[in-house]
């Protein structure tokens, strides 16, 4: 499976146990529940987990279902806490993968229908309504961290050859300038260690104009 895939699952697993809580005796210590998820969250991010993408998937885990079972735990889409529904995607499309945030706002709007009492007017689905609204903005920004993140790796690396290419030359031609030295016998090896010093001068104007201008 793919880690979309994976990470998919994953989250939708955090918001079903988000929404069963309040269905549970577990509510009566959902304090002291959350207490101890932020100690075992503290223990694994900084003392166990050394990989960076299974601490992002980790925060989005702790993060969904912390909103969600809070949200759940007071009166769902009527709780005074549901705009954190919001930052919750917007943060999954940053953290994970972009189409992470479409797959959590769909899931989320369908228990969020089925939590609601029969009879409601319009007014109490605009809550609902609204992540559908804004899915295709967090998925739009996903794309573009994302994008920004390939483009600002793939110049680093770019930096990096361009300098070992750039370090490598000029050792090669310090390298002739040594030679010629030690061999200094006239007019042949001077023209050497000028040429020499010449492509230096050159390589370390190019590589100013590339990186600083």
């Amino acid at each position: 499976m793919t880690k979309e895939i994976v990470h998919s699952v994953i989250l939708i697993i955090a918001i079903v146990v988000g929404f069963l809580l309040p269905k549970t005796f577990l509510v009566n210590y959902e304090p002291q529940l959350l207490g101890v998820i932020f100690i075992v969250f503290y223990l694994l991010r900084k003392k166990i987990l050394k990989d960076e993408n299974k601490k992002r998937l980790l925060d989005s885990v702790v993060f969904t279902f912390v909103v969600i079972s809070i949200i759940a735990s007071t009166n769902y889409t009527q709780s005074p806490f549901f705009f954190l529904v919001y930052f919750l995607i917007f943060s999954l499309s940053l953290l994970l993968e972009p189409v992470i945030s479409m797959v959590v706002a769909l899931t989320l709007i369908g228990f969020f229908v089925l939590s609601l009492p029969e009879g409601q007017d319009f007014v109490s689905l605009l809550p609902i309504i609204s992540l559908a609204f804004i899915t295709p903005f967090s998925l739009f920004l996903g794309k573009e961290y994302e994008e920004n993140q390939r483009l600002r790796i793939k110049n680093q690396t770019l930096k990096k050859d361009q300098f070992f290419f750039l370090n490598l030359l000029i050792k090669n031609h310090l390298k002739n300038i040594k030679t010629a030295i030690e061999n200094f016998l006239g007019d042949q090896e001077l023209q050497i260690i000028k040429h020499s010093v010449f492509r230096i001068e050159k390589l370390i104007e190019k590589y100013e104009k590339t990186n600083f201008s």
